[in-house]
């Protein structure tokens, strides 16, 4: 079986995407991810002062930058404190053990398999089986 590949492949230009990596997230995984998604503004909460701090101060600072958060937090898929719809998405890691190359992993497949248009304002829950994506209901 080939190695897994990060390099980017050629297509049509990609619109801003910004996404913040929480404390939780390896920060290795952000040069990864940033070499993969070269048109992303990617973020991780230690680059911009943010290590440490809350749950709501990370999540705060997503919604002010229109950011996804991905995170292995399960906090932050809880729809009581952060409903689906009133955000700009969440990416739930359910991978284990939480080492890089799970990460770098769940995050691989969902790069390939999934349409960024739909991870805006969706809870994303990867696990090592499978990838839901849990939008708000049409009114």
């Amino acid at each position: 079986m080939p190695a897994k590949s990060w390099t980017k492949k050629k297509s049509l230009p990609e619109a801003k995407f910004t996404v913040l990596l929480d404390q939780n997230i390896p920060r290795l995984v952000a040069g990864r991810l940033r070499n993969a998604k070269p048109a992303w503004l990617i973020y991780h909460v230690a680059e911009i002062g943010l290590e440490n701090s809350s749950d709501l101060t990370v999540f705060t600072w997503a919604q002010e930058h229109q950011a996804i958060t991905i995170t292995f937090d399960e906090d932050f898929a809880d729809q009581r404190t952060f409903p689906i719809g009133d955000h700009c998405g969440v990416i739930r890691l359910k991978v284990w053990p939480t080492t890089i190359e799970e990460t770098e992993s769940a995050l691989l497949r969902l790069i390939q398999t999934v349409d960024e248009a739909e991870l805006i304002g969706a809870l994303v829950i990867i696990d090592a089986l499978r990838i839901r994506i849990r939008r708000k209901p049409q009114s």
